[in-house]
């Protein structure tokens, strides 16, 4: 009987023991699902946005006129510029790779009129119009580095403004308003979120190059009249900030 009480007291201690080691070993848990990975950038989208920057004009305007002599001074300076633009990208491979668009703006242009030009000592006035809005409608084609967009850009180019205060005193023909030509540059864009970019662009328009009309010598004032320079060409430096969707 007491061999018999020994061996159960025996089992019971071994599986009790037994019981308290399966107790302190891990439990196997299921691993937590992997962190799912974002898509990879893409420029692809419609977008809006606003820029702002430096129109740069020559300085002097001095040229020949073909009766008359040489015209000096009377050059338009520099101004502000700043409008809109809204565009649409298509990249061709995600993160890094080509990006073809079409953007078009429209700016608002605050050129400084030069001082008062001069055949030899008497006035000359320039009747032409002034430059007071453009815009262009260009394609743009760069390559991506992933968030970094570098484009070059080109196509249309418009513009037009008031007519001079002096085209009172001029009897020939005026010119037209409204001028057409083409734009050229290219820039770099860089996106800060998902959604919005900053660029820096750099733009050359030329907006035709006008037939130079007639002087005419006014004796009562006495001054002359005429058009100027024909040719309207023009660099703009500026920001913008896109909001992309």
């Amino acid at each position: 009987m007491t061999r018999r009480l020994l061996a159960a007291a025996l089992c019971a201690g071994t599986l009790a023991a037994a019981s308290a080691q399966a107790a302190d070993l891990p439990r196997r848990a299921a691993a937590p699902p992997p962190v799912p990975i974002p898509p990879a950038f893409t420029w692809t989208g419609f977008y809006v946005g606003v820029n702002a920057g430096y129109g740069f004009r020559s300085g002097s305007s001095t040229f020949t006129d073909a009766t008359y002599g040489t015209v000096t001074g009377g050059g338009s300076g520099g101004g502000i510029v700043g409008g809109a633009q809204a565009g649409y990208n298509y990249q061709f491979t995600q993160g890094s790779g080509f990006v073809v668009g079409l953007e078009t703006d429209i700016q608002g242009a605050g050129f400084s009129g030069g001082g008062t030009a001069l055949i030899g000592t008497t006035p000359y006035y320039n009747v032409s119009p002034s430059l007071d809005y453009f815009g262009t409608v260009r394609g743009r084609a760069g390559y991506a580095f992933d968030r970094w967009l570098v484009y070059g850009t080109g196509g249309l180019a418009y513009g037009g403004g008031r007519t001079s205060s002096n085209a009172s005193a001029y009897p020939y023909t005026l010119p037209d308003t409204s001028r057409i030509g083409y734009a050229v540059g290219g820039g770099v864009e860089y996106a800060l979120t998902d959604h919005v970019s900053v660029k820096l662009e750099g733009l050359y328009v030329n907006l035709g190059k006008g037939t130079a009309g007639t002087t005419y010598y006014d004796t009562a004032t006495p001054a002359y009249y005429g058009t100027g320079r024909s040719d309207s060409g023009f660099g703009i430096a500026r920001a913008g900030l896109n909001y992309r969707f």
